[in-house]
């Protein structure tokens, strides 16, 4: 996946003065040997161990130098809450904390670290700092737990990471009769997001000029022959293909031309109803194509979806998608006997978009028109679509979002797509997430969530979860279990 960053994890040690650095240091490099051993990638253990304030600045240093973009700081023993919660607050970057567990009983008499007791100073210190900081259910470890730690950390990092250096890019306002997705951008530079909003008009400029610059045509030759390849027998308007092609050329020139100063950026572009009257084909298929490379491109000019999508694709290193939560699912749909992930019929739904959902996560497509357009308009200018049924297997919905009043809030349930046949258009599958029905009504009716859910392709909530908790969201809503209710849910209606 591009646009993501690489996530170089420093390990700290830190060690009271009372209490032997020997001992974080021999800890350390336990933990070190199984990280080596469980082969995860870019991290690093600082030469420095932290006893002071003047280690601390020592280690900084040495962040800096090896570019280091997220920290563990790991209490080998008791630890010193103040110039440990002192590198955390000067490196600004994610931030999580370990503890050693004592090894066994030989090493009670001279060497017990009392690490689990140094987590609740360092937690009170966190605090007083204001700081946002990671730490586990579990934070005492041994090297092999750490290492699981250490894995979902460095994901949660990538999160934070990406958010704060992105970019989100918009073309066109939202159709009258859709602001559902129109959200107020405040809470986008809370977070640290930069919002560049554009015309229609620049686009399709930047699309009739894209071939007038210097390899541009090349370019778009070879992307046509790229897109034959992906699409075989499924190619079924080949006459698009080029314009296509050219769509995909201007959009990743206006992503190298406008990044700018961020990292990353992601699109959340106009698809209707003035796109086919003037593009003369559809979208879908090469917003598909730059979200499975990790550029989210979300249609109907969804600000808050191409960030959730780039939030999901973060979080998992794969392709996400955004679709409508869109349609009941009749009963004579499913077969006798159909395995529904722990989920009743009425838990049920169809996850569906036009076609913007990347080939790589569809049991089967091809390239189609758009139907519900197609009922307004030619379907010669409907083109570009792709459709079929979305790959069966585990998912997370998941939606960061601004409310009216400018406060982020945020949803995320785990689900599987079923490998049932939706018999319908689209690109669309049947979604099963237990206990959806009062999820559905509760969460994002009840609390007034738009219709597009971002849905990464397998279980990935914790890490969002606390990808949230670190960027300072604090609305954050899950399915609950049968017998705990939500808030304004009536006992006697159930």
């Amino acid at each position: 996946m591009i646009n993501q960053p690489v996530v170089k994890l420093g390990i700290v040690g830190v060690s009271r003065d009372c209490f032997p650095a020997s001992l974080t240091k021999a800890r350390l490099a336990a933990l070190m040997a199984e990280v080596k051993k469980a082969a995860l990638p870019e991290v690093y253990d600082c030469p420095v161990v932290i006893e002071n304030d003047v280690d601390t600045y020592k280690a900084l240093d040495w962040a800096k130098a090896n570019d280091i973009n997220a920290v563990c700081m790991f209490l080998g023993n008791f630890g010193p809450e103040g110039p440990t919660t002192l590198f955390v607050q000067k490196f600004g970057g994610p931030a999580m904390v370990l503890a050693a567990k004592e090894e066994g009983k030989a090493n009670l008499a001279n060497d017990r670290g009392d690490a689990l007791c140094g987590v609740l100073n360092f937690s009170y210190n966190v605090g007083l700092r204001r700081l946002k900081v990671y730490i586990p259910e579990y934070p005492n470890v041994n090297p092999v737990e750490a290492v699981k730690e250490l894995a979902d950390f460095r994901n949660i990092a990538r999160v934070v990471n990406g958010v704060r250096n992105l970019k989100v890019i918009g073309f066109g306002p939202r159709p009258w009769d859709f602001l559902a997705c129109n959200a107020p951008i405040q809470p986008m530079y809370d977070l640290g997001i930069e919002v560049q909003e554009n015309s229609e008009l620049d686009l399709k400029k930047a699309f009739d000029e894209i071939t007038l610059k210097p390899g541009k045509q090349a370019e778009i030759e070879a992307v046509a022959k790229d897109m034959e390849a992906e699409l075989g027998k499924g190619n079924k308007y080949p006459e698009i293909i080029n314009k296509m092609a050219q769509l995909e050329v201007t959009l990743m020139d206006w992503y190298d031309t406008n990044k700018g100063g961020s990292k990353f950026a992601v699109f959340a572009n106009k698809c209707w109803p003035a796109w086919q009257p003037i593009f003369e084909f559809e979208p879908c298929y090469v917003n598909s194509r730059l979200t499975g490379r990790g550029i989210p491109v979300a249609c109907e000019v969804d600000l808050y979806g191409a960030l959730s999508e780039y939030m999901a694709e973060c979080a998992t290193e794969k392709a996400a998608t955004l679709l409508d939560i869109n349609n009941s699912v009749p009963a004579d749909v499913i077969p006798a006997g159909a395995n529904l992930a722990g989920a009743d019929l009425k838990d049920l739904y169809m996850g569906f978009h036009c076609g913007n959902t990347c080939s790589s996560c569809m049991k089967s497509c091809e390239i189609k028109y758009q139907l519900i357009q197609a009922r307004l308009m030619s379907p010669d200018i409907t083109k570009g679509t792709l459709e079929g049924q979305i790959a069966p297997g585990k998912s997370t919905m998941f939606r960061i979002q601004s409310n009216s009043d400018s406060k982020l809030v945020s949803y995320i349930a785990q689900g599987e797509f079923l490998d049932v046949d939706p018999c319908s258009f689209g690109g669309i599958g049947i979604h099963a997430i237990p206990g959806f029905a009062r999820f559905y009504r509760h969460v994002l009716v009840g609390k007034r969530f738009p219709h597009h859910g971002a849905y990464a392709f397998e279980h990935c909530g914790k890490v969002l979860f606390e990808a949230l908790k670190m960027l300072g969201v604090e609305d954050i809503n899950t399915p609950l279990p049968a017998g705990q209710l939500y808030p304004g849910e009536n006992p006697f209606a159930l």
